[in-house]
């Protein structure tokens, strides 16, 4: 089969389309036809190579993956071959106490496909059977690969985390990017205003045709423009991802009482935070990290009710995956940049 892979780490340079041998799958797996496949920033770092981490190389990335039931395992009875499905990015070991209790994210073995396993930069993938899911509604390949990391991630940090309530306010940092734009549009179907922080004018008004009421630039003190839209008050979510260079501006948005929920440090992992400003304003940091399956198939039913859209940006050819890095890499991006395998 065709595949992207990566031998080293380095710049998109390193990306190289190539032959690799197709999978084989075990009784409890499915094989995947992959027919798209969207880019995250975690395929970024993982090329660029994370500190204290080591891959086995030649490494495949790819998380969000859509595509056609190729073969099944003799033990899978969720899907047939032919189907069109989306899987799942998560994997985990299904037996421990946190699987069981419907938290497998927090499972000490969760992994991503493309981070632990190889992903989707390839004509076919292997997945356990419990994460193939078929592909909700009249959604192409590419829309479906859009949604699951991105949406999961933004439902869970939003609801399972900030426990974010209809008629609260939300300010989204790094509105434009694939997760930012999920973020616009689960706080609107929640019934929460928005406001979206980008560094460009004409990302703002992208993202405010998305559902979002008003928008800052995400650039200086932009904590003092987010309380004059809130008449001084602040917001009661900042959803964060962006890290080191909207940190403190982020911390500055929040009303007394206020959350601010993380997955990410997109510009750098080291963010202040003055601690008495911290108590003395009753305020919540949260971590967060993807979601469970339970939560996807919330996800998707907000999709078969047209409540949520895919966004995407641009679609690739698979042999054009290093210059969809460097799209992503210059946030050049509004919304997914998808490769059509």
């Amino acid at each position: 089969m065709k595949a992207v892979i990566f031998s080293e780490h380095g710049g998109p340079e390193v990306l190289r389309y190539t032959d690799l041998p197709e999978p084989a799958i075990g009784p409890n797996e499915v094989l995947v036809h992959v027919r798209a496949c969207a880019l995250n920033h975690l395929d970024l770092w993982l090329r660029r190579g994370l500190p204290g981490r080591t891959m086995p190389f030649p490494h495949v990335g790819g998380s969000d993956i859509s595509g056609e039931v190729a073969k099944v395992g003799e033990g899978v009875k969720n899907v047939r071959v032919g189907e069109k499905v989306l899987l799942a990015p998560g994997l985990s070991c299904g037996q421990c106490a946190h699987c069981l209790a419907g938290r497998d994210n927090f499972c000490k073995d969760y992994t991503l496909f493309g981070s632990g396993v190889h992903g989707g930069y390839a004509e076919f993938v292997k997945s356990p059977a419990v994460n193939v899911i078929p592909i909700p509604g009249n959604l192409t390949f590419e829309e479906a690969a859009a949604i699951p990391l991105v949406f999961l991630t933004a439902w869970h940090m939003l609801f399972t985390r900030a426990g974010l309530r209809p008629a609260e306010e939300v300010l989204v940092i790094g509105a434009s990017s694939g997760v930012g734009t999920a973020a616009i549009q689960i706080a609107k179907a929640a019934g929460a205003r928005v406001i979206a922080a980008c560094t460009a004018e004409a990302k703002l008004a992208k993202a405010k045709s998305l559902g979002a009421d008003e928008g800052v630039l995400a650039t200086g003190e932009f904590a003092r423009e987010v309380k004059r839209l809130t008449i001084g008050r602040g917001v009661d979510v900042v959803f964060e991802h962006v890290g080191q260079a909207t940190w403190e501006q982020s911390i500055y948005s929040l009303t007394a009482g206020g959350r601010l929920v993380t997955c990410g440090a997109t510009t750098g992992f080291d963010g202040k935070i003055n601690i008495g400003y911290l108590f003395a304003r009753h305020l919540s940091i949260l971590g967060s990290f993807m979601g469970s399956k339970a939560e996807l198939f919330s996800v998707l039913e907000l999709f078969k009710r047209g409540l949520l859209k895919p966004v995407i940006d641009c679609v690739m050819p698979l042999e054009r995956a290093a210059d969809a890095h460097r799209r992503l890499e210059n946030r050049e991006q509004f919304g997914k940049i998808v490769l059509k395998v």
